[in-house]
């Protein structure tokens, strides 16, 4: 097959021509050879569906780890600063990537870049691999001519995020499995346990008190009906799960979880803490005001404080200062917080400062996260020795009635 390129050559200019190969790689690498840099590189029989063959690129959905992307933005970052080209950086990531999903992914991401899209628009088509934030910020590197910064700066964010997650995670671990644990105990007593007391009480004709009726009928709805009940269960997984994703179901879900007595605080500390960072990192590098807002608003991860900066945004962009603009948005910026970004723009340290204050407020998050799982796992105990013990008195209170029977 032919292939339609424009190329880079080594003194600076540039050619264009017909080449001939089996493929895109092959195209690809003889141009390299002969020691031209693509630009452009089209097949020529599908020049006329080139828009339909780049959105067919934007279908295919390839998951990629986290891990994976990190080191592919940490490479992306290192390569340009060294004075590597885009399309040359793209291809030795290709060529040194090892699992096959990545691999793929990154390879369109070449593609796409060397028929003419810029990085951030290659990456919008694969919103599943790159988040509305990286795109944004990916966006005003490439505008602001410093991408090799910026890609720095999201990998950094990237391990943070990873490293807070896997924290989290670890710290969770005991509590799970004593939820677990209480979870097998329970469905033992009630489908082995309680109908052999059944069985004795009935026996007897007793009646039971309420609290034995009760725990009895749970025990037959399991027994009789279990399976149901685990399908019904994951049903109601699946579309609330699905209720969430949508529009209207995520932001009331969202919202609802801002209300919460102690997750929604934390939740509108790590908006903060993401917010305040990526806001510094970009007013740092040289990103306008305005713009680095917009691109700090999509790592809220929450659509009702992004609701609440939206009006602040517009607020810096009519002439007020961040910090009188920031005030409304209580729910997201404590008054400290504000008086801290307020000072920091009189003395011109203003992304410095939201570093900092980001620093500081995720040490604050790690202790605070720290001691409410640690308060978790005697409140998962007490939960377990709750129900036991509920279990244990409902069959134990027509114990003592049962003499009066045998009599």
């Amino acid at each position: 097959m032919n292939f339609e390129y424009r190329a880079l050559k080594t003194d600076g200019s540039t050619t264009t021509g017909i080449l001939a190969a089996n493929g895109r790689k092959e195209a690809i690498g003889k141009l390299e050879s002969l020691g031209m840099e693509p630009i452009h590189l089209a097949e020529k029989a599908e020049k006329q569906d080139a828009a339909k063959s780049r959105f067919s690129l934007s279908l295919r959905r390839v998951k990629v780890s986290a891990a994976d992307l990190e080191t592919f933005t940490r490479q992306l970052s290192s390569l340009l600063a060294a004075g590597v080209s885009l399309s040359r950086a793209l291809s030795i990531i290709v060529r040194e990537t090892t699992p096959p999903g990545a691999k793929k992914k990154w390879e369109e991401i070449h593609d796409l870049v060397i028929d003419g899209s810029s990085l951030s628009d290659a990456m919008r088509r694969s919103p599943e691999c790159f988040p509305g934030v990286y795109s944004a910020m990916v966006h005003a590197g490439e505008t602001g001519g410093f991408l090799d910064i910026v890609l720095e700066q999201i990998a950094e964010f990237q391990s943070r995020e990873r490293e807070l997650k896997s924290r989290t995670l670890s710290a969770l671990i005991y509590p799970l499995v004593l939820m677990t644990l209480a979870t097998g105990v329970l469905v033992f007593l009630l489908l082995f346990f309680i109908p052999r007391f059944k069985m004795i009480f009935d026996g007897f004709g007793a009646t039971l008190p309420l609290l034995t009726r009760a725990i009895v009928a749970a025990s037959e709805v399991l027994a009789h009906y279990g399976p149901f009940v685990v399908i019904l269960l994951a049903l109601s997984l699946l579309l609330g799960r699905k209720w969430i994703k949508s529009e209207e179901g995520r932001r009331k879900w969202q919202a609802w979880m801002l209300k919460l007595p102690v997750i929604g605080p934390l939740l509108a500390r790590f908006a903060m803490t993401r917010f305040c960072r990526m806001l510094g990192t970009l007013t740092g590098a040289g990103v306008p005001l305005i713009s680095s807002l917009r691109v700090a608003r999509e790592s809220l991860g929450n659509q009702t404080l992004s609701d609440a900066t939206s009006s602040a945004i517009d607020r810096v962009r009519q002439g007020e200062s961040l910090a009188g603009s920031l005030s409304d948005c209580g729910s997201l910026f404590p008054g400290s917080v504000i008086e801290m970004i307020a000072v920091a723009e009189e003395s011109g340290r203003l992304d410095k400062e939201l570093i900092r204050l980001a620093t500081e407020t995720e040490r604050e998050l790690d202790r605070r996260l720290r001691t409410a799982v640690s308060l978790l796992e005697p409140l998962t105990l007490f939960i377990m020795a709750g129900f036991i013990g509920i279990i244990f008195m409902g069959m134990v209170i027509p114990i003592f009635s049962l003499q009066d029977y045998i009599k």
